[in-house]
Order: structure tokens, then C-alpha cells, then sequence
């Protein structure tokens, strides 16, 4: 009897949902009558998902170098679902911060640790030999990553370093834009020439970077926070998630690319260039770079030692930690 009822109430409430919505409950009860039980491989698409890795060589290990980077960024969308959420909220409530910023960090913590793949999981001479078929595409070429760098701090945090102190937020968008950091990673020091893993990137992703930048403004993470109570801006819990994320961002996550990027491409002859061109010994050290999202929260001294720690992971590569 009790089950009756419960599920009198249910459609009692169905009724009135669609009742509100202009809709009629009796169709919709239909199309539940007639569709098909959901299946777990047909809700993740798993059979379209697993047909995704389509190597370009026959060197059994391009097949993990592809599926960990389509991992990766995997875990860059779960990264840009919670910035998404922060940026929206009107709340300001801190718990809602604080946890969304907790997501965050555990994402990448499993990013981080998972390096270990990419470092220890492939075998140097096959990465060697079929890297040359994938010219001139670059994990440079992410877009979600420097869409997860957009929403978490304002542009001209990420000028790059030798530059930062000629920009302000005065300056348009587009002028920030321009001389973000990452461009001189891929940029001819000599020649001022753009490579074309570069081009191509401006050319899919430049529109829709500078629109987000453009939406974004004075509303990033870094705003959102600015913005909180002083009480709130002082909470430790809040404080040490926004520096965990800080540091995972622009120092561990950058220190484990460099770890690889030494492993495979590292010889006493002299290093190998990336597959895009990108100078990764300048382009990759976050002591180089030193992009800090929230830089107000750090104190002066963690600012000047911002990443120099990456020394001793790379000549030191069995202290990474994996």
C-alpha cells in the first residue's frame, strides 16, 4: 500500500512539472513505455569512446602515448566543469569555493602522479622513431589548458615574465593576448618567426580564447576570490587549496612534462626538438616562466623561488616523485 501511494505522489508530481511547462505528462509516459533499458556502454559510449586511438605507425607503444594524452585531457574538461562553476556562482559562499577548488586539486594530483606513465611507460626508441610521424602536432597545441590558465587569473598574469611589467589590466585583451607566454615557446628567437605548430593553433583557437578572455573579465577565479569578504579572503582551508592549485598548475604539472621531456628527448649529444618545434628547456621550466595565478596569496620570498626546484628533478631524475 505504502508503494502505491509513493508512487501515486510521484506522477501527482510528474503532473504538475509538466503541467507547468506547457507539456502533457500522458506523452511522456509514452516514450517511457516504449524506449529501451539504458545500457552503461551506451550511456559513456564506450564502444565510440575505445575507437578513438587511431596510431600512425605500427610501434605498439604510440598507441599509450595517444590514450594517455586523450586521458589527460580528459581530466582538463573536469578541471574547466568546476572553474565553470566557480566563475558563475553569485554565492560567494566559501565552503562551495573551497570544495570546488579541492575537485580541482585532486584532479590534478591524479594528473601528476599519473606522469609516471609518459616517464617510465614507454620505450625510448619507439617514442624516438614514431614521433617523427606526428609532425608537427604538439600537446602544445591544448586548448583546454590555456582555457583552464583563462578562467583561473587575469591576462596579464600570463604575459610572459621577461614582459609582465610593461602590461596591466589597462591594456585590451587583444594586446594581452598577443604577448601571452606561451607563444614564445613556439617563436624563433632569432628569426621572430612563428612556428607552424603555432599557426596552426592561432588560427582553430585564437577566437575562441580571446572571446573567453573577453567574457572572463574582471570574473576569473583570481577576481572571484579578490572579491570574497575579508574574513573569507583570510580562511587557511581556502588559502592553502588556492596555492595547492597554483603550485600544480604552474610548477609540479610543468616539473613532470620536464621530467619526460628530459628522459626522451634529453641526450649528452645535445637534446632532441619536440615534435612542434616548441623549445622545451625554456619553454618548460616554471622557474623560466613563473606564471602564478593568484599572486597576492604568496609571499615574497615563495614568489622569487617560484619552480627552482625543477634543477633538481631533471639532473636528479630519480627524485621525481612517481
Amino acid at each position: 500500500m505504502e508503494d502505491k501511494e509513493r508512487v501515486k505522489s510521484q506522477i501527482l508530481k510528474l503532473e504538475e512539472k509538466y503541467r507547468d511547462s506547457g507539456q502533457d505528462l500522458s506523452s511522456y509516459l509514452d516514450g517511457l513505455l516504449y524506449q529501451r533499458y539504458l545500457t552503461y556502454w551506451d550511456y559513456i559510449h564506450l564502444d565510440t569512446l575505445l575507437s578513438l586511438q587511431v596510431p600512425r605507425t605500427h610501434f605498439p607503444d604510440e598507441e599509450i602515448f595517444i590514450m594517455y594524452h586523450q586521458i589527460t585531457e580528459l581530466y582538463f574538461k573536469l578541471i574547466l566543469h568546476e572553474q565553470k562553476q566557480l566563475v558563475d556562482d553569485k554565492s560567494q559562499n566559501l565552503d562551495f569555493f573551497v570544495e570546488r577548488l579541492r575537485r580541482i586539486n585532486s584532479y590534478y594530483t591524479a594528473l601528476i602522479s599519473s606522469f609516471s606513465i609518459m616517464i617510465k611507460g614507454m620505450e625510448r626508441e619507439q617514442f624516438l622513431q614514431y614521433r617523427m610521424a606526428l609532425l608537427p602536432a604538439s600537446g602544445f597545441q591544448s586548448a583546454q589548458f590555456r582555457m583552464i590558465e583563462i578562467y583561473a587569473t587575469p591576462l596579464e598574469n600570463l604575459v610572459h615574465e621577461s614582459q609582465r611589467e610593461q602590461f596591466s589590466s589597462d591594456n585590451t585583451v587583444e594586446e594581452l593576448y598577443e604577448n601571452i607566454y606561451w607563444k614564445k615557446g613556439a617563436t624563433d628567437v632569432s628569426t621572430g618567426e612563428k612556428t607552424l605548430t603555432l599557426k596552426q593553433f592561432e588560427y582553430r583557437y585564437t577566437p575562441r580564447l580571446v572571446r573567453t578572455a573577453k567574457q572572463l573579465l574582471n570574473n576569473t577565479i583570481y577576481h572571484k576570490y579578490l572579491a570574497l569578504p575579508d574574513q573569507a579572503r583570510k580562511n587557511k582551508e581556502l588559502l592553502e587549496a588556492l596555492k595547492t592549485m597554483d603550485l600544480n598548475a604552474n610548477v609540479n604539472w610543468p616539473l613532470m612534462h620536464m621530467g619526460s621531456a628530459h628522459r626522451y628527448l634529453g641526450k649528452e649529444s645535445g637534446d632532441l626538438s619536440a615534435t612542434g618545434g616548441t623549445n622545451w628547456k625554456e619553454y618548460l621550466p616554471p622557474s623560466f616562466q613563473k606564471i602564478v595565478f593568484f599572486p597576492g596569496i604568496h609571499t615574497k620570498e615563495e614568489l622569487n623561488e617560484w619552480g627552482k626546484q625543477w634543477v633538481d628533478h631533471i639532473y636528479n631524475p630519480n627524485k621525481i616523485n612517481t
